[in-house]
């Protein structure tokens, strides 16, 4: 597989623009095909995703998607519904398709109603904006974003001939649990929605289920993977399986990267794990760690907070077994080898300060209780965070 140019508007079929002229913005993507979706498991579930979650368990289906960045439509009752169904029925009027098929997406501040007045009278620039090219995708990455500080897409070609493209958003009030913040993605395969929902319920678990910026569970979570079958190509199960991991993989990583105030990606990978379980347990743990994240932005080399995470992360394990390493680049230090602390010295400190210095840190740790293992990733905690998250609304 191939990385490509292009964002979604490399997978043929989609058809994506949007505005994004101050706080509030909106993206419209058309692309019509077989169906699917993960969605938040936080029990306060806003507006859209729970019309959009409806539509998809009745059709298996979606035409096009709307989105609004600013105004999260969460927390808004009867009305919230209402406003829902409205920018879906704006949506689909204006591209002659079945409201039915329209897959409505929100994001921004939660418990306050949504401006449709505002949408109604931008809608139409935003449909101008639409196109098939690169500028036309990336314009609706950013028309999604909030506190991002960066749009996020990419765009892959499989050996078969398929493309498996998606955009995503997210920054903060991350650590999901079912995906990311907001993600679409598309294919040109021909492909069941059963089996779209299978890949991407598989896909979802090992990328967006395993991203922590802060520890908060968003109320609008979402993420819908729609196949136009345009490329008349039917894949071989384990090949669009390995290549929609990819993708989302990768939107996860910049999610992490970009978390809010972030200036580092922190890669946690756990082995020797006696459950996947155990091993995605303690690889979250630790990169949701304040302390873990804290040391890593300040490089402060205070690698027993990585042990202690993982021993609170409420997985099998034995403190005799476990081992952890650090590493960024071509440079590694073993600190824990089964239990023991087998360097400890100034030099060694001096060096893993060193790379906590740099801009990617990867955590090895080892459980020593079996075979299976997981990674999560996650950024460091700065200053900026608590800045950007005391005046989100000001």
């Amino acid at each position: 597989m191939n990385f490509i140019e292009g964002g979604i508007c490399a997978v043929k079929g989609v058809r994506a623009g949007g505005i994004k002229p101050g706080k509030m913005g909106i993206a419209v993507i058309k692309a019509e095909g077989n169906a699917a979706g993960a969605f938040t498991r936080n029990k306060v579930i806003a507006a859209p995703l729970m019309l959009t979650r409806e539509r998809l368990a009745k059709t298996g289906r979606l035409s096009g998607v709307i989105v609004n960045s600013g105004n999260a439509n969460a927390f808004t009752g009867e009305q919230g519904m209402a406003d829902a169904r409205t920018m879906a029925s704006l949506l689909a009027h204006r591209l002659g398709v079945d409201e039915e098929l329209i897959g409505v997406s929100s994001t921004g501040v939660v418990g306050r109603k949504l401006d449709t007045d505002w949408i109604s009278a931008h809608l139409q620039e935003a449909l101008d904006s639409m196109g098939e090219d690169a500028a036309a995708s990336m314009r609706a990455a950013r028309a999604i974003m909030t506190t991002d500080t960066v749009p996020k897409e990419i765009a892959i070609e499989m050996e078969s001939g398929i493309r498996i493209a998606g955009i995503a958003k997210g920054s903060g009030m991350i650590e999901p649990n079912m995906g990311t913040m907001l993600a679409f993605i598309y294919t040109d395969a021909q492909i069941p929605s059963k089996e779209l929902q299978s890949a991407l319920t598989t896909a979802v678990d090992k990328s967006f289920n395993m991203v922590v910026v802060d520890g908060d569970t968003s109320c609008n979570d979402m993420a819908l993977l729609t196949a136009t079958g345009s490329s008349g190509i039917s894949p071989e199960v384990a090949d669009f399986q390995s290549g929609l991991n990819l993708v989302l993989t990768e939107l996860a990583k910049m999610i992490a990267v970009d978390g809010e105030g972030a200036t580092k990606l922190i890669e946690s990978k756990v082995t020797g794990a006696a459950t996947v379980e155990d091993a995605r347990l303690v690889a979250k743990s630790i990169v949701r760690s304040p302390l873990v994240k804290s040391a890593i932005f300040g490089k402060d080399p205070n690698w027993g907070r990585i042990v202690v995470a993982a021993g609170y992360s409420g997985a099998n394990m034995d403190q005799t077994k476990i081992s952890l390493s650090f590493s960024a680049g071509t440079e590694v230090v073993e600190l824990v080898k089964s239990g023991k602390v087998v360097r400890n010295d100034e030099a060694t400190l001096a060096q893993l300060k060193s790379i906590m210095s740099q801009d990617e840190v990867f955590i090895i740790t080892d459980l020593g209780m079996g075979h299976e293992s997981a990674t999560a990733w996650g950024c460091d905690l700065t200053y900026d965070y608590v800045r950007i998250n005391a005046d989100y609304t000001t």
